[in-house]
């Protein structure tokens, strides 16, 4: 799998690589398996005062991100990281999802971070990002929601999870099994915890009884928890 370089664009660089430097991901970061390049948009701002923002037309509330601090921004994140894709955080994108994150990451990206109540719809229909939401909800800006993106991209490199089952069998796994379904519970020692026991099944040893446990489990609890997720597991089983 090729190298995941990424490239913020945003108005808090002090925020990366925050999360991002921790556990595994952060270890994946020092061992150079990918990398984070952090372009502050107020370097490209206009004036003695690196303007960078201003009323929308035809009024209303906020203030929105200018299309030539953006597109100078912009430009210099493609000169340092050519053939990326730009990715721009915003509510009224693709939802992100698994799938998504396995295709991401195959490649370099740029992710716009915007605040405020967005960017001048101008740099839009110039660069056509690819437009992503993690939720439908509305935050203060979209460096949180870029973080949370590359940690899900990048655990799936090669070599940084420890084992490839747990990927395989994790909710929203790799393996065709487990596609579309959540994730089946877990237990550790003790075997006894409060009164309660650990299932049976998982203490006997035999593993072809485990996993039949545990993708029946799984399947109970996505037809419980998540009625959307279950139908598209039947759909694709069918």
């Amino acid at each position: 799998m090729s190298k995941f370089d990424c490239t913020v664009l945003t108005l808090f660089p002090e925020m990366f690589p925050g999360p991002l430097g921790f556990s595994l991901i952060g270890q994946a970061l020092k061992d150079g398996v990918w990398s984070l390049n952090v372009i502050d948009i107020r370097d490209f701002g206009i004036g003695k005062h690196a303007k960078v923002d201003d009323t929308p037309y035809g009024g209303g509330a906020g203030m929105v991100l200018k299309p030539d601090v953006l597109d100078a921004t912009i430009t210099a994140a493609f000169a340092a990281q050519p053939n990326s894709r730009l990715i721009y955080l915003s509510p009224r994108g693709q939802s992100f999802d698994q799938p998504m994150a396995r295709e991401l990451v195959t490649a370099p990206a740029i992710f716009l971070c915007g605040r405020f109540e967005g960017i001048d719809e101008r740099i839009i229909d110039k660069y056509k990002p690819l437009e992503v939401s993690i939720g439908d909800f509305v935050m203060t800006g979209g460096e949180l929601a870029a973080m949370a993106m590359m940690d899900s991209c990048v655990r799936l490199i090669d070599g940084v999870i420890g084992e490839s089952e747990s990927l395989a069998e994790e909710s929203f796994g790799l393996s065709k099994d487990y596609a579309c379904l959540l994730e089946h519970p877990h237990y550790t020692k003790p075997p006894v915890w409060e009164g309660m026991q650990v299932p049976d099944v998982l203490l006997s040893g035999d593993h072809a009884k485990i996993n039949r446990w545990r993708f029946e489990q799984a399947q109970q609890v996505t037809k419980a928890r998540r009625p959307d997720l279950w139908e598209r597991f039947l759909a694709k089983k069918g």
